[in-house]
């Protein structure tokens, strides 16, 4: 059942360990709402191109944020595809240089391909939103043939078919939740002009996209998003025409991007974000002038960490999600 509870007395759920010496686990409702407290979920990153070719292997992330080595590949390996969580504790992956999609149960484990319904299409981005559902959107079938058609993942991870685009169609753009049951899309690049983009497009929590907010930060493409905080989110990473730019900004629980922050550790582009733990992100994989495995935890307060040395196949233009058992 879903939890109805936010906050307990202005605090959020993943910041208590207990009411009056009782965990959640033994508290069923608080004055009448089901209070199912906050469970702790792992990450997947998978898929991506290392560097010779495309690859379908994936890496499994603990719930204290330590990243295990491949697992071989299931699926058609693939570059520049997204990924969302739906349903309970399980998350899809979608699209890019094969037209498939691959479901991820409670466990991490990923499922044969399915064909995905919907535009073919590299460089989209995806988020969940509604509390069970996802979204993909955006992306290209093409050189200067960028798309803003939305697919929308109901929570038993059936991708729906094409929605008629909104806001600036672009590609290699991140996405990410915030709030209740919401998402966003940010920045992107298109083959024409200007090229790179900082604007973003809110979800609200029944899939509809909004139009163009006007960008905050520095514009810019192959960028990765995740939330953080419980209901915040964070996207980094990313280039422009002058190199990589892997500036941090963080969105507030109204959906608002902040201004940059400069990068922590090693800059890199192309890489993926995920949720794990209670309330924090990871950021791994990625070009930084070659490949890379290294990572980077994200705290519930946004605070981007120093570099963790990589575990697992290098490589760039992969997709990531959270599941939980």
């Amino acid at each position: 059942m879903a939890n109805e509870i936010e906050k307990f007395n202005a605090i959020a759920l993943a910041d208590i360990e207990k009411i009056n010496g009782k965990t959640d686990d033994n508290i069923e409702k608080l004055n009448g709402f089901e209070f199912t407290g906050t469970t702790p979920v792992e990450g997947l990153f998978a898929f991506g191109f290392d560097g010779s070719a495309t690859t379908g292997v994936s890496n499994k992330v603990n719930t204290s944020g330590v990243v295990a080595s491949d697992v071989s590949a299931v699926g058609t390996a693939r570059n520049y595809l997204a990924a969302c969580e739906y349903g309970t504790g399980t998350a899809i992956f979608a699209y890019g240089s094969a037209a498939d999609s691959n479901l991820i149960n409670s466990s991490g484990v990923v499922a044969s391909d399915v064909t995905a319904t919907g535009t073919s299409r590299n460089g989209p981005a995806g988020a969940s939103y509604g509390g069970d559902k996802g979204i993909f959107a955006y992306g290209t079938t093409g050189y200067a043939s960028e798309t803003a058609v939305s697919n929308l993942v109901n929570n038993s991870g059936v991708i729906a078919s094409d929605t008629s685009g909104v806001g600036t169609a672009r590609k290699t753009l991140g996405a990410c939740e915030y709030g209740t049951n919401t998402a966003i899309f940010a920045y992107g690049q298109t083959d024409g002009s200007p090229y790179v983009y900082s604007i973003s497009n809110l979800v609200n929590s029944s899939g509809v996209i909004a139009s163009d907010t006007t960008g905050v930060g520095t514009s810019r493409y192959e960028v990765a998003g995740a939330s953080y905080g419980g209901d915040k989110g964070i996207f980094t990473g990313g280039a422009n025409a002058y190199g990589i730019r892997d500036y941090t900004n963080l969105v507030n629980n109204s959906g608002v991007v902040a201004s940059d922050v400069s990068a922590v550790g090693t800059s890199v582009k192309a890489g993926a974000m995920t949720q794990y733990g209670a309330d924090t992100a990871i950021k791994a994989f990625g070009d930084s002038g070659s490949m890379t495995a290294i990572s980077h935890l994200i705290s519930n307060s946004g605070v981007v960490g120093a570099d963790v040395s990589g575990v697992g196949t290098a490589r760039k233009e992969l997709a990531a999600a959270s599941f939980h058992s």
